[in-house]
This record gives structure tokens, sequence and C-alpha cells, in this order.
């Protein structure tokens, strides 16, 4: 076995504590996952419009990625569930099909020559990383005892923030220190754009490898009775119902953290297919893609993203404190109106540079984003579907995704006149409701250390029951 390896352990209920360097191990796909998404996040907009899509279609063309979204996630969540085998385990299998499709969806992105194409290849490539990213969350439940599931949500956040800040910021650096050209004649896609896509397909291949590589699952409890509930519930009608009925049948907590992260998540796609257009034109004043300065603005979105994604990482480490002298909630309320505050503020800015500084909330709340939700629901999910409610939650994540489609595409149109700045803060007032409606949330295991006196567990986020 690997050094650092996560071996298998008796089939009883009780998980031992791991290592840094298991957690470690098993954390580090997510390097991958997020230099995949971070790719996607800063550049498919720019790779639509490069292709000839107008600034009110994009929302629109990004449909495709939650609409996939809503159909792989709940379905990953429940096969990998019912899944065990004595040589790949339980989630890795599914982190290593979605690694090799992603990766391959990496690589074929920025060399598209059609509008149509691109659409179709960011659909193929959100599947893929979600089929990697599902199991991932479910891993931290099945591996880690309760006092360290959070430890294990900080260090994916790490590695989120990490692979973020070099993938995010990749164009900008193979122009400015590698002097790769990024303009391009009109339908095609600057060098520095498909360089970073090819770094990106490797490095998430190798880092999910990693994770499969050096990570060993545990079995299940009772694996006669694993077996006897697989064969009751067999067949496709049941996998169908079980995979989508779970909306209906959340715990309460559950139900009230999906509305804070349907607005949380509505703010963040917002930003993702708007802040590239929203930068051009506001403050690098061109919208001419073929242009050096609205591809310098483009490549300036990258930088800003990676700031944020950056202090994310940082912030993973810091958020806890703040939660053990408050509360989760009011954390995550904090975190959330400081990022809202940062979109809105993009609107006063002229020199784009002071454009970091509108990060630095917006980072502040994608740490709390990330950590804090999954945190506050572990406590209220039974540990034998935790997959399946990890996928079912997930939901949420998607389903802002699809409305922004819907609604940014019009509104920026025919009520902003293609300004789209004014929709970026929409999604900074969106983000600042979400802060607001988790005040609302019955967290049922947060001690703080204010009220207890008394260092709260799991890094000041509470110690998350497992509920038979």
């Amino acid at each position: 076995m690997a050094a650092g390896a996560v071996s298998s352990a008796p089939s009883t209920h009780a998980k031992p504590r791991l290592s840094f360097w298991q957690i470690w191990n098993m954390s580090f796909g997510f390097l991958g996952i997020q230099f995949g998404f971070a790719l996607q996040n800063a550049n498919v907009s720019r790779i639509f419009e490069t292709m000839g899509a107008k600034t009110d279609e994009i929302a629109f063309l990004w449909l495709a990625a939650p609409a996939t979204g809503l159909i792989v996630q709940p379905i990953i969540g429940y096969l990998s569930d019912r899944t065990w085998s004595p040589r790949w385990g339980r989630r890795r299998p599914y982190f290593l099909v979605g690694a090799i499709l992603a990766s391959i969806s990496l690589l074929i992105m920025p060399n598209v020559t059609a509008l149509w194409m691109a659409a179709g290849m960011l659909w193929i490539m959100d599947s893929s990383i979600n089929i990697s990213m599902e199991p991932f969350r479910a891993l931290v439940g099945d591996l880690l005892p309760s006092e360290q599931r959070t430890t294990g949500f900080g260090a994916q956040t790490f590695f989120i923030g990490a692979g973020a800040v070099v993938a995010s910021s990749l164009p900008w650096v193979l122009t400015n220190w590698l002097h790769v050209s990024n303009v391009a004649a009109t339908g095609h896609i600057p060098a520095s754009v498909r360089y970073s896509f090819t770094v990106g397909g490797v490095v998430f291949l190798l880092a999910v490898l990693w994770t499969v590589l050096r990570t060993r699952e545990y079995p299940p409890a009772d694996l006669a009775e694993f077996e006897a509930e697989k064969a009751r519930t067999a067949g496709f009608a049941h996998g169908f119902r079980e995979s989508f009925a779970g909306i209906f049948k959340m715990p309460k907590t559950m139900r009230q953290l999906a509305v804070v992260q349907f607005f949380s998540w509505f703010a963040l796609f917002s930003m993702w297919i708007y802040t590239t257009q929203a930068v051009t034109s506001h403050v690098f004043h061109t919208t001419d893609t073929t242009s050096a300065l609205y591809n310098k603005g483009g490549d300036w979105v990258g930088v800003c993203f990676s700031v944020y994604n950056g202090l994310s990482a940082v912030m993973a480490l810091l958020l806890p404190l703040v939660a053990r002298r408050t509360s989760r909630r009011f954390t995550h309320m904090l975190a959330l109106v400081l990022g809202g505050l940062g979109l809105i503020s993009i609107y006063f800015i002229h020199d784009y540079h002071y454009i970091l500084l509108s990060m630095v909330g917006v980072g502040i709340a994608w740490a709390s984003i990330l950590s804090v939700p999954y945190a506050m629901l572990a406590g209220a999910l039974p540990s034998n579907k935790m997959g399946y409610y990890m996928g079912v939650f997930n939901f949420f994540v998607v389903l802002p995704q699809g409305a922004a489609g819907l609604i940014l595409g019009p509104l920026t149109k025919h009520v902003f006149h293609g300004q789209s700045i004014y929709t970026l803060m929409v999604g900074g007032a969106a983000m600042i409701i979400a802060g607001l409606l988790t005040l609302t949330v019955d967290d049922v295991d947060d001690v703080p250390l204010a009220t207890t006196g008394e260092p709260a567990e799991n890094f000041g986020y509470g110690t998350p029951a497992t509920r038979a």
C-alpha cells in the first residue's frame, strides 16, 4: 500500500482518526477538479463571445451545464452509495471515469470552430467534472469521524483555492511571463487560452489519479446487508425514483440551506457568466473581441478570479475562528454580505487594478460557501445516504444556474440595454439576500465558544452527528 494511503478498516461503525497526509491524499483530487472548473468559469464566456455569441445570449448558452447537473449529480450520488469493490472502493471509480472524460473535454474545448460546438463541449465538460466532484463530498462523510469532517471539507476548500489560483491566472501568466499570444483572428481562440486548457486537462487527470491510487475506502459496515439491500431495491424504476424523489424528503435544515444556496449560487453564476463582459466594457471600454485591449481585460478577469480563489484558501482556515466566537450562521451571513458588496463595488471602479479589492469580499464569501453549508448539513443527514443527499443538495447549485440562464439574458438585453455591469450588481444583491436568509437556518449541532465557554469541535463548525 502507498505511504499515507487510507487502509481498509474493519466493518464497524467506528472510524479511526486519519493523519494529516491521509486527509491530504483523499482531498488532493479537488486540485484537478477545481482546475477544470476555474478554466471553465473564467474563459467559457470569452470563448462564446469569440465564437460570435451576443452578450444577451451568453447566459442562455450556459444552460447546458445546470441541465446536465440536475441529472448527473443525484444519479452519481445514488449509484456511488450502492457501489462497492474490494479493489476500487465506493467513490473512486466515479472519480476516475469523470476525470478521464473531463480531461478530454478540456483538451477539445478551446479548439472548437463554431458556437454550437462550444455550447456542446460545455455540456460534456460540466457533466464530466460533476461525475468526479459529487462523490468527493460524500467521501468526507465515509472516511472521517465526525470531529474531523470539517477538517476534510477545509482541506477540499484549500485545494479548490489552490487549483483555481493557478488555473484562473494561467492565460495571463502565459502571456505576460512566457510571451504567448493572447490575441487571435476572428473566430479563433488565443494560444494562451488553448495552452491553458491543455495544462488543465493534464493536471485534472493526474490530481484525481493521485487520490484514486493513494486512498483506500472502508467496506460497508455489514456487507451482507448492503448486498441484500441492493438486491431489494434493484431495477431502473426504483433507482430513478430514489434518485429524484429526495428533493421532497429533505430534512428541515437541508430545506433551509437550499434557499440560501439558491441565492448564493445565483450570484456566483452571474459573476462567472458576466464578469468578463462587465469588466471589458465598463472598465476597459471595449467590446471588440479581436482587440488587444479586450483580451487584456479578459486576462485580467482571470487574475481577479485567481485572487479571490487564493484568498478563499486562506479564509478557509480563518473563518472557523469567527464561527467559534459567534456561530456558523453569523459567520456565513457575514461572508456572503461581504461578497455581495464586493460584486456591487465593481460598478464604481474605473482603474482595473482596484477590482482586486472587490475580489477580497468575493473570496471571503467563496470560502464560506464551499465549507460552512456542508458543515451545517452533515449533522442532518443519515450516514447510509451521504452520497445521495449530497447529490440532491447539489440541485441547489445547478437550479440557480438554470435560473440565471433563463433570467439574466433577457434582463441584460431589455432592462439593462446590454450593460452587463448591472447584471453583476444583481448578483451582488442576490448574495446579500442569501446572507440574510442564513440567519433562518436551524443549525442543529452548532455549539460556538461564545455560548459554551469551551472550544467547539471541528474548528468551530460544530460536531456533525451521524444519524442512522
